[in-house]
């Protein structure tokens, strides 16, 4: 599967030291492989959205037609704020 950064996750991976960022892209390419590999849960009441976690860090995404769409990085305490969820 291809793997896209939204404009607001891409913005908040460009801002991260290169230690934290190393960690994200590893947590990233395994998304990239068949079934996407991870620890990796759908979120309640968003039928197609997901997240997955590496240490600290969340990641939410939606998978369409082979493509996953990373909507959001972010610290695990910031994760499931409302303002941090995407509308559709």
């Amino acid at each position: 599967m291809k793997v896209y950064l939204h404009p607001i996750a891409k913005k908040y991976f460009e801002r991260l030291n290169e230690p934290d960022k190393s960690y994200v892209k590893a947590a990233l390419s395994d998304l990239e492989q068949e079934p996407p590999k991870g620890d990796i849960k759908p979120i309640v009441g968003q039928p197609g959205c997901f997240r997955g976690r590496k240490g600290n860090f969340r990641y939410l995404f939606e998978i369409e037609n082979n493509v996953i769409l990373v909507t959001h990085i972010v610290p695990r305490g910031q994760a499931y704020k409302k303002k941090n969820r995407r509308k559709k």
